[in-house]
């Protein structure tokens, strides 16, 4: 399985969406731009997406409720040491209350790995920030911050965003 990304204005995202409407497409807004998701065994319908393999996957995405996506620009050669560190954290992830969907990406051609988490809303995933399970992923404590110091390009960062049901 494979998700492909693209951004653009809200407009031209939904005209995009709605010519590919028998597709698995999600739209989703966030402060400042609008991303389209593609979940798909085949290739993507955008010109120029931002490529991912799917290594793990809980429940369908849904066009709805609110997306954290918890992004890990990592060195070249750290790709093995992450994909290890986020495997053991999914189940927990997968488990937690308010949660839609869960999708651990694996980049194509870039550096930023990440954890797609869908939720019921807003409050669902501040919780879920407050769990051990959340501190293990971005490091908050100072024995796994140590461990994985020298596997970032850059800090971990997490984005933001509204899925409305189509229609609304």
């Amino acid at each position: 399985m494979k998700i492909y990304m693209t951004s653009g204005t809200p407009e031209f995202m939904e005209t995009v969406r709605q010519k590919h409407s028998k597709q698995s497409i999600f739209i989703m807004h966030g402060e400042g731009n609008t991303v389209l998701l593609h979940e798909t065994e085949g290739k993507s319908v955008f010109a120029t997406p931002r490529s991912f393999d799917v290594l793990e996957a809980a429940n369908a995405i849904e066009q709805r409720g609110f997306f954290a996506l918890l992004n890990f620009p990592i060195t070249d050669d750290a790709d093995k040491l992450l994909e290890q560190r986020l495997q053991k954290e999914a189940a927990q992830v997968a488990a937690t209350s308010g949660l839609i969907s869960f999708r651990l990406l694996r980049p194509i051609k870039h550096d930023t790995y990440i954890v797609l988490t869908q939720w019921a809303g807003p409050a669902s995933f501040e919780l879920w920030q407050e769990s051990d399970s959340y501190k293990a992923l971005f490091g908050s404590n100072s024995a796994s911050a140590a461990s994985t110091q020298n596997i970032f390009v850059s800090k971990p960062y997490v984005t933001k965003y509204v899925a409305k049901p189509i229609g609304e």
